[in-house]
């Protein structure tokens, strides 16, 4: 059974970054490879666009599973941006072992 709607059924093989929480993400993220991460991002990326035109329609109110979906999959494709852009690693470089755990975040 499809997890993101059929517009985006490329995608299918990253739905396992559809992840709920930023808590989530961010973990994936840290358990992540630089490879894996690269990979996530030049498959995603592309459909930035698409996916904010597609989503803009979708009403919060009463949002499917699928539609949701997409919407985390590409929360997940903001957390990795940076170390893909940016750091070349999965971690904040420089911030040692600290860490920040959100404790509220907002739910559509």
């Amino acid at each position: 059974m499809a997890t993101l709607p059929a517009a985006f059924a490329e995608l299918e093989p990253f739905a396992d970054w559809a992840l709920p929480s930023e808590h989530d993400r961010y973990a994936k993220r840290i358990a992540s490879t630089m490879h894996q991460l690269q990979t996530f991002y030049d498959a995603v990326f592309p459909r930035l666009e698409d996916s904010v035109d597609y989503l803009r329609q979708v009403a919060l109110d009463g949002i499917s599973d699928e539609d949701r979906s997409l919407l985390w999959l590409f929360s997940s494709l903001v957390t990795v941006s940076f170390p893909v852009e940016v750091w070349s690693q999965p971690r904040v470089p420089d911030s040692g072992a600290s860490a920040l755990d959100v404790v509220v975040e907002p739910v559509p």
